[in-house]
């Protein structure tokens, strides 16, 4: 067997997404026998995103860094290191170490995807890690009463139910790499995280979404544990795969993974003062509309509720492997 044929054993499995959640799950699956590919939402604009972003004339990193930390194989104190967010100094004061890096390394190559996958090589990511555009876009936002939002931080923060969000441009060109690695996938795997702001954004890209509806690969939306105080305020399983197909024009998904363990009363008040409660899994709606359902005690809590990335990881694999074996 050549190195290339090695190189193709392992299934090809494409997450697409940005935020924590992401992160979290990321942090799982590289330690299975899958080849990764990360295509990350180029939507953020607040913080440290935000500023480099508009004074650099470059992508929002931090979304980006998030991925790359999660994937990287190196040692902890160093993902602690580029996650550091400088408490002090002017100009440097809520940036992130990892976000100054990867703004260094688009400026030393020329290019942010060239300055993506140098820092990869430095910190040996397993996968690859791809902006879904290589430029920033603006995420606006309709709400129900018609008013237009505009910018991916300022959404959650306008105090209305929202109606849709769209791109501006809405004819982003999507990353062609990023396009090509959906057309070769064996799984595409969407979700968790922040609904309208970090998932449909990167469906909104519209060679995206094409690649994905097209594709025979098995198709796995991960849905949040806890619903997002102004993005998706009392959603069920059901409302945020109905809010996907209303942006993308069709029913993506062939599995939904969701959380059924019960989280501590503790832990629900904690949530709740912030306005956020634990997802409802509406199974009678979702089985009708054709979603196979993977449900599981799928949640930590330390600091904050997240997935258990092995726990996920290990279902993940699971359904992409019993895939495999269906198509050969």
């Amino acid at each position: 067997m050549t190195c290339k044929d090695e190189e193709r054993v392992h299934p090809r499995i494409v997450v697409m997404g940005g935020g924590t959640g992401l992160s979290v799950m990321l942090r799982g699956l590289k330690e299975k026998p899958l080849d990764i590919t990360a295509i990350v939402t180029v939507a953020d604009d607040g913080g440290s995103s935000g500023i480099l972003r508009s004074e650099l004339q470059m992508p929002p990193p931090g979304d980006i860094r998030s991925v790359l930390t999660a994937l990287a194989d190196v040692e902890p104190s160093l993902s602690e290191m580029l996650k550091y967010r400088f408490k002090n100094g002017s100009g440097l004061a809520g940036h992130s170490l990892g976000n100054l890096i990867l703004a260094a390394m688009t400026d030393i190559t020329g290019d942010f995807v060239a300055g993506i996958r140098e820092l990869s090589r430095v910190l040996a990511v397993r996968g690859r890690v791809l902006p879904a555009a290589n430029q920033a876009v603006v995420l606006k936002a309709e709400m129900e009463d018609g008013s237009i939002v505009s910018g991916e931080s300022s959404i959650p923060q306008a105090g209305q139910r929202i109606k849709r969000v769209f791109l501006e441009p809405e004819q982003v060109d999507a990353l062609p790499e990023a396009v090509e690695a959906l057309r070769q996938a064996d799984a595409i795997l969407i979700g968790p995280g922040s609904l309208y702001t970090s998932i449909i954004p990167t469906l909104l890209v519209p060679k995206l979404a094409q690649a994905v509806l097209e594709s025979n690969a098995v198709k796995i939306f991960v849905c949040n544990v806890m619903t997002q105080p102004g993005e998706t305020d009392n959603y069920s399983v059901g409302d945020h795969l109905e809010a996907v197909q209303l942006h993308v024009g069709s029913q993506l998904f062939d599995y939904v993974i969701v959380n059924n363990g019960e989280i501590p009363p503790q832990v629900q008040d904690k949530y709740a003062e912030q306005g956020a409660k634990a997802v409802h899994l509406d199974m009678e709606e979702v089985t009708k509309r054709g979603y196979q359902v993977i449900a599981d005690s799928l949640v930590l809590f330390r600091t904050y509720l997240r997935h258990d990335a092995d726990k996920l990881s290990h279902h993940i694999y699971q359904l992409v492997e019993n895939w495999m074996i269906r198509k050969r």
